[in-house]
């Protein structure tokens, strides 16, 4: 018995790989997007401790979300056929991997003081959204070219 090899191309769109590529960046932005209206509350008026609480919650938990969801997103953006994807997804990664990272060390010295906690939210937002929104200028600026590859995608 033979079998009989027939080589099939696929072909992946430049618009699916940017998308891919920039899919990293968005997360990185929409997880700090809470915060982003929480801090000014915390830091400009005085809440009571139990809509602190309810704040912090809803301040911390899409980062804790997103720390699970980009994994996922890294593995396949990573293996992406396009170096280019896996590159900006590599970059953005290792940003908002090495501030949960920080985070976490940090934070064990932190406790219950509030002043820490914001100050350490508003230094990663610093490092974390320009940094994102500069690699999405990046990503539509980059010339993307169809991929193709040999074999199916399942």
């Amino acid at each position: 018995m033979s079998e009989t090899s027939s080589s099939h191309k696929t072909i992946i769109p430049a618009v699916n790989a940017r998308r891919s590529a920039a899919m990293f960046s968005w997360g990185n932005i929409i997880a700090m997007l809470p915060g982003l209206f929480i801090v000014p509350i915390l830091i400009l008026g005085s809440p009571d401790k139990m809509v602190m609480i309810f704040m912090f919650i809803i301040m911390l938990v899409p980062m804790i979300l997103w720390f699970g969801v980009s994994i996922a997103i890294y593995i396949i953006a990573k293996h992406n056929p396009n170096e280019r994807v896996g590159h900006f997804t590599q970059q953005a990664a290792y940003r908002y991997y090495a501030i949960v990272g920080f985070i976490v060390v940090a934070g064990t010295f932190f406790g219950t003081d509030v002043n820490y906690w914001i100050a350490t939210w508003v230094i990663s937002a610093l490092i974390l959204v320009p940094l994102s929104i500069r690699d999405l200028f990046l990503i539509k600026k980059e010339h993307w070219t169809d991929v193709e590859i040999e074999g199916e995608i399942l």
